[in-house]
């Protein structure tokens, strides 16, 4: 009877075991995962060429999701300028700023249409804070050393399109 008692245990462990093994899904063609990464990285080296070939330099990265469009900048880039272009009124730049060092911050919006409706709506802080939201132009006195970044978008407090090209001058 001990011995029953002890077993139990042991093949309950053991078939639950099972289990979890047959549950994790397997891919049986190895060239498609790799295939897809090559796509993915294709991809993105497309992206990054395409900015290349506008004018930018490889030190500011451009990365689309969804309605997001994120510029990862060095802090040692600064003063730059950075162009793009909205073609939807929900979309948003972030501008990612690394390394940040430096106790201001200011930036100017400079959009191609004087009528396109675009601010700076707010600044995340190296210690995670965020203010906001500010107008065309921001100068900001920042706390600490880190990451820092611009997120840029339409007004809901004002009428227009938010629609058109545009850039944001850094100092």
């Amino acid at each position: 009877m001990k011995k029953l008692l002890f077993l139990i245990p042991v093949i309950v462990f053991s078939c639950s075991r099972k289990k979890e093994v047959s549950e994790i899904p397997v891919k049986h063609n190895q060239t498609e995962s790799v295939q897809e990464r090559t796509e993915e990285k294709q991809a993105d080296s497309l992206q990054i060429s395409k900015d290349v070939a506008a004018g930018e330099t490889r030190d500011i990265l451009r990365i689309t999701e969804g309605d997001k469009i994120i510029r990862m900048v060095n802090s040692a880039r600064i003063p730059t300028a950075i162009s793009d272009e909205f073609t939807d009124d929900r979309q948003q730049l972030i501008i990612k700023i690394k390394n940040f060092d430096r106790q201001n911050i200011s930036g100017k919006i400079t959009p191609e249409n004087p009528l396109m409706n675009i601010r700076f709506n707010q600044i995340k802080l190296p210690d995670g804070s965020y203010d906001g939201p500010f107008g065309r132009e921001l100068t900001y006195k920042s706390k600490g050393k880190g990451e820092v970044w611009l997120m840029i978008g339409k007004s809901n407090m004002a009428s227009g399109e938010a629609k058109g090209k545009f850039t944001v001058a850094l100092q």
